[in-house]
């Protein structure tokens, strides 16, 4: 059965959100590794930018492989 639009996007958000405590929580221990030093706020934003990145991504490579099944 074809995977809808819709679906498509909720598929990806959902994937997205739970991946988006881990890249926070990466970012926090990783981050000061290579001297970066942030705050909670700085990473919670940066990681709403690749969330919003990501998402978009999924989306867009789910319709073409979507579309290459057909």
């Amino acid at each position: 059965m074809k995977q809808s639009r819709l679906i498509s996007l909720v598929e990806s958000v959902a994937n997205v959100i739970v991946g988006y405590g881990l890249a926070v929580v990466t970012q926090i221990l990783i981050f000061p590794v290579f001297g970066l030093h942030t705050t909670l706020a700085q990473n919670l934003k940066m990681g709403a930018v690749f969330t919003v990145v990501s998402i978009a991504r999924s989306y867009v490579l789910r319709r073409v492989f979507e579309a290459i099944r057909d």
